[in-house]
């Protein structure tokens, strides 16, 4: 009777019912075991510099690829150091697997090594959480797992896997393969409430459509792209929602910037919300004027109302709602609120759109961008991350790519240190495509180890530092509320990452001209290797999502 070890069993499941080929993670002695079947199964490991790399590898990998990323962490340190990034995929709603070790079931109280207790700390940031006790259940709690983190909201899932059962040998007949299963269901609204939905929707005169994670997750670009080119609505895509559909789209608002958004949101007389949560970016709702109707769609039925009543509200799976919404839409044309929305809001961003093409000394962080624009083009993968750097990566990147531009701090919970992770998951999702990461300089030290990870991986992301010596954000909020004299803890100075970059191995240049911007992207993405461009940015230059922030914290 063949014998297999229990940490066998993982990569044994792993490899063959769900098909993962790449895992993130750290060793560690209590999942050695697990380690092991990875090799004897033929799974590639990332292993990183540090376990919040790792569980934001896997979160990036689930946006990238459109299944479930894999990381593994070791007991104890290992695990809380993977809990920020498992809380970011629970906040954002990705489907993330993850495999923890934990101490030995014999030792319990006694005060083993790494001895905690981790299920009650990642509970309440998991969709579902367990620990698996006997060795031929191994292969039924990862088909749990995987079923959990996919099936209805997804999210993150967490199983705990102790060295005891890990280390065990059974016979293989002992623990059964359990089949794949993926039941693809939809909740269909009644024709009544569809019916309802199109009344509002086609008695619009000024309709805005805003679609966030919910539509990325549920792939919907057929479905969308069918109900905007029926319905004639501006839309605005965000979050993993961006690039469904081109931001180039004669219908898209992206051109108009943030200003765009704000006036659509503020003066459409009907807002239609997919898989978008009225979160603090809209004042929890408070910003849409009381007499604006609201048409909201999510898969999840306490969205529906959660913030402010809709007047209409469609449960279920975005593409499938929007398919069955589709046939009650009258086709529209809506050209002249569009213009009337362009035209406004060219007259707010005037100064914006000047900056992108004027050369400045210092250089302006918009004209930084719009350079980095004008060279990897269209076709490339954005990952922004930061403060004030996500605002201006976010209005002046454009891209035809799914999640192709993607501001990783832009979640509820607003995690920087994101960018490096995402960025080296999106080049090993896509391979053939040219990966900029814009990182701000006080977010790109969380995670700048992990360019060694990038190294030894072969994993070639090109990093642009938006060097303003400072954490931006914070320092210019302080400016707002305490005053230029008494700013504490937000200064940074210039600080050579370049250096520590080409240090590690990589390529590294810094760049305090306008014109030597493009030469040096050239140079860093015809190099090959993992590469940071370290630009000296203006200081003082403040963007508009500073005083949103700032308000948003201001006391009543």
């Amino acid at each position: 009777m063949t014998q297999i070890l229990g940490g066998h069993l993982v990569g044994k499941y792993l490899k063959e019912v769900e098909k993962v080929d790449t895992v993130f993670c750290i060793s560690g002695g209590h999942i050695e075991a697990i380690l092991d079947s990875f090799t004897q199964y033929n799974i590639r490991t990332i292993d990183v510099r540090h376990e919040q790399a790792a569980a934001m590898m896997a979160h990036a990998w689930s946006v990238y690829t459109g299944t479930p990323g894999v990381c593994l962490v070791t007991a104890g340190p290992g695990f809380t150091n993977a809990v920020t990034g498992i809380a970011n995929a629970f906040l954002d709603n990705a489907p993330l697997v993850v495999l923890s070790g934990r101490h030995p079931l014999r030792d319990d109280l006694k005060g083993a090594l790494q001895e905690m207790n981790q299920m009650d700390v990642v509970k309440p940031i998991t969709k579902w959480a367990a620990t698996c006790y006997d060795t031929k259940r191994i292969p039924e709690y990862l088909s749990m797992a995987f079923r959990y983190a996919v099936e209805g909201r997804p999210g993150p899932v967490f199983l705990e896997l102790p060295p005891d059962i890990l280390n065990r040998k059974i016979p293989v007949e002992k623990a059964p393969t359990p089949a794949r299963i993926r039941r693809k269901y939809t909740v269909h609204p009644d024709d009544a409430d569809l019916k309802q939905a199109a009344e509002v929707i086609n008695n619009a005169k000024k309709p805005l459509f805003i679609g966030g994670s919910g539509v990325g997750l549920s792939c919907c670009s057929m479905a969308l792209g069918r109900f905007i080119d029926k319905s004639g609505i501006p839309f605005i895509l965000m979050n993993y929602g961006r690039g469904e559909m081109p931001d180039n789209h004669p219908l898209s608002l992206w051109d108009c910037g943030n200003v765009g958004v704000q006036l659509g949101i503020t003066q459409a007389d009907v807002i239609v919300a997919v898989g978008f949560r009225f979160n603090w970016l809209l004042q929890s709702g408070a910003i849409i004027p009381p007499a604006t109707k609201i048409v909201r769609i999510d898969i999840d039925p306490h969205e529906i109302d959660r913030n402010r009543v809709a007047d209409a509200g469609l449960v279920g799976d975005a593409s499938s709602v929007l398919a069955q919404l589709t046939p009650f839409i009258n086709r529209g044309d809506h050209s002249e609120w569009i213009e009337t929305l362009r035209n406004a809001s060219m007259a707010f961003i005037g100064s914006e759109l000047k900056a992108r093409e004027t050369p400045s000394s210092p250089i302006h962080p918009i004209r930084l961008v719009a350079q980095i624009q004008k060279f990897v083009g269209d076709n490339g993968i954005y990952v922004i991350d930061g403060g004030d750097t996500q605002y201006f990566g976010l209005v002046g990147f454009t891209s035809k790519e799914k999640a192709g531009v993607m501001a990783t701090a832009a979640g509820l919970l607003g995690c920087l240190g994101t960018g490096i992770p995402f960025a080296m998951a999106a080049k090993l999702a896509r391979p053939d495509k040219k990966v900029l990461l814009l990182n701000g300089d006080g977010s790109f030290g969380f995670n700048s180890m992990e360019f060694d990870t990038m190294v030894r991986h072969n994993i070639p992301v090109v990093c642009v530092v938006n060097n303003d010596q400072a954490w931006g954000m914070i320092k210019h909020s302080q400016e707002l509320s305490i005053g230029t004299d008494r700013l504490q803890c937000c200064e940074l100075g210039v600080r050579p990452y370049h250096a520590m970059v080409e240090g590690l191995g990589g390529y590294g240049e810094l760049v305090t001209k306008d014109e030597d911007i493009i030469p040096a992207l050239k140079r860093a993405f015809e190099s090959g290797k993992p590469a940071c461009i370290n630009v000296l940015t203006d200081p003082t230059v403040t963007s508009p999502a500073t005083p949103l922030f700032y308000q948003s914290l201001k006391m009543d």
